[in-house]
């Protein structure tokens, strides 16, 4: 019988969504939630761990940049395994790995051990995530891939915010390891629905050259379709050359896309952890309750929940990068209203929200434009390394909050700093030359 040749990507873009791949947006939405608490989580410990432990801001600082090193570091690592091993394989073991280690976490009794904890705990979260990007985004039609990735991605921004209403309700009875345990707990109890739901890449193992009858049974479980034992998979994209995919990356026909990339994410996540990890501290400084600033922090990860549904439907209608640097342009002039809004006032709530609806909003369209910049067998390691990369833009934002405390800066001064970076990202994310709905040729 003669062979049948059948292009995997022209056959999810031709076929409606199927039970299957919306189960594995939730999957997905799940794992990146879970992700998005432990992230945030230390943001609203600081007050209460400084005060029992009596160590300077400063020192908690450090402790609290451990976590965004570890997710870097993840990142980069997770990227070329991904590419080489599989999605699904680093995607369990990155899950497992922040986990068991958040659970460590609440065992720590000095500042030494509890970063340790946190960086190792960072190393999965760092490697989930562009795992999940990437297995996503090989699954879904490319006409809705921005909006779907961004409800994705929304779980980031809930896991994020629904962190911050927990400590508001639990660390005046609980404490603070409660919240730890908590967030190790969740994504444990996970761990074997993830095991048993989650399929490999088609894409992956085309590319890779699996075995045809398990691309097909894997297709036909996930996508849908009749396959025959002649059928031959292959997917249509450009040739990458041999050798190590970051290699690929910077070269120059990927270069001037990478290098933007890379500045966009590495500010916007400057100014969101900065905002995140000492915003509660910042309000509580200038007169509010914890409750209330930890109620107002979570706001602004709600606020960017919105922004990331907004951002991604419209970068499925224009020119993607596009909308990402209006709205990062937006998260700039409202950062600067915010540091120039009364704390006690309802346009200061309307601000933090509106902050984080275009900062978080940029943020997660970027992490959804990302996939459609590379082929597949170097996907994950393009993902990966924007998001490695952005991170060190976390642990800046991070450290330098503390910094700048302790040197007496006050709230207004901290945040509108902060506008420069947002606006940075606005003009780098404009220098990749996208198609009609941002997707370069390489999707």
């Amino acid at each position: 019988m003669e062979n049948q040749a059948l292009d995997v990507r022209t056959h999810i873009n031709g076929r409606n969504m199927s039970r299957y791949q919306w189960l594995l947006l939730g999957l997905c939405f799940l794992i990146v939630a879970t992700d998005g608490m432990d992230v945030a989580i230390m943001g609203f410990l600081a007050p209460d761990i400084i005060a029992e432990w009596g160590i300077s801001r400063t020192a908690f600082g450090v402790a609290m940049s451990a976590t965004p090193v570890g997710l870097a570091i993840g990142a980069l690592f997770v990227g070329p395994m991904s590419d080489r091993w599989g999605r699904k394989r680093m995607l369990l073991g990155a899950v497992a790995l922040f986990g068991i280690f958040n659970l460590l976490s609440a065992a720590a009794n000095d500042i030494v051990v509890l970063g340790l904890l946190r960086f190792l705990t960072g190393l999965g979260l760092g490697a989930a995530m562009p795992c999940c990007t990437t297995l996503l985004s090989e699954y879904v039609p490319e006409r809705s891939r921005s909006t779907l990735l961004a409800v994705m991605f929304t779980g980031f921004n809930l896991g994020s915010a629904l962190i911050g209403f927990a400590a508001a309700a639990l660390l005046p009875s609980h404490g603070w390891r409660a919240m730890l345990l908590m967030g190790g707990a969740i994504p444990l109890l996970c761990l074997p629905f993830y095991v048993w739901l989650l399929p490999e890449s088609a894409r992956f193992m085309v590319v890779r050259k699996m075995d045809p009858a398990k691309i097909a049974a894997t297709l036909r479980r996930v996508v849908g379709g009749t396959f025959s034992d002649a059928t031959r998979f292959h997917v249509s994209e450009p040739p990458v050359a041999t050798g190590h995919p970051v290699a690929t990356l910077v070269s120059p026909t990927y270069k001037t896309m990478t290098l933007s990339l890379w500045t966009t994410y590495f500010m916007g996540l400057l100014v969101i952890y900065l905002l995140g990890g000492w915003l509660p501290t910042l309000i509580r400084d200038a007169g509010l309750p914890i409750e209330r600033a930890a109620s107002l922090t979570a706001l602004f990860q709600l606020g960017g929940t919105v922004g990331a549904l907004v951002v991604g439907f419209y970068m499925d209608r224009w020119r993607a990068n596009r909308v990402i640097g209006l709205a990062y342009g937006g998260g700039a002039i409202f950062i600067l209203a915010l540091a120039a809004s009364d704390i006690h006032s309802a346009m200061f709530t309307a601000f933090v929200m509106l902050a984080g609806f275009c900062m978080n909003g940029a943020q997660t369209g970027m992490t959804a434009f990302a996939p459609a910049c590379y082929p597949t067998a170097v996907r994950a390691t393009g993902v990966s390394w924007m998001l490695g990369i952005g991170r060190f833009g976390s642990i800046l934002g991070s450290f330098l909050g503390g910094v700048l405390l302790s040197m007496g800066w006050g709230f207004s001064a901290v945040i509108a700093i902060l506008g420069i970076p947002a606006a940075i990202a606005g003009m780098a994310i404009l220098l990749v030359h996208a198609g009609a709905r941002g997707a370069p040729k390489a999707a």
